[in-house]
C-alpha cells in the first residue's frame, strides 16, 4: 500500500520576488510618510499599511494562501480579536 505524500505547493520564485519588492515599496512609503507628513498622518499610514504588509507575509511567505478555509478563518479571527482588544485599550485611554 502506497502512502500519498502531502501535496506541496510550488510557488515560483518570481512571485516571492514581486511580493518582496511590494513589501519594500510599502516600507519606503511608511518611511516617506513618517518623514514628510505630520505625526497623525504617519500613524494613519502605519495603521493601514502595516496590516497590509503582515497579510502579504502571512499569505505568501507563510503559505496561508494554500491552507484550508478553517485555518484561514482562525487566523483572521485571532487578528480581529487583537484589533478589538487594542481598540478597547485606546477607548479606555481616551476616557481617562
Amino acid at each position: 500500500m502506497e502512502h500519498a505524500e502531502p501535496h506541496a505547493h510550488i510557488v515560483p520564485y518570481g512571485t516571492f520576488v514581486r511580493v518582496w519588492l511590494l513589501l519594500l515599496f510599502l516600507t519606503a512609503a511608511l518611511v516617506v510618510t513618517a518623514k514628510a507628513y505630520h505625526e497623525a498622518m504617519s500613524v494613519y499610514a502605519m495603521l493601514v499599511i502595516t496590516p497590509l504588509k503582515a497579510g502579504l507575509v502571512f499569505f505568501y511567505f507563510m503559505h496561508l494562501k494554500y491552507e484550508k478555509p478553517f485555518l484561514k478563518s482562525m487566523v483572521l479571527m485571532t487578528l480581529a480579536l487583537l484589533v478589538l482588544f487594542i481598540g478597547f485599550l485606546f477607548l479606555d485611554l481616551s476616557y481617562r
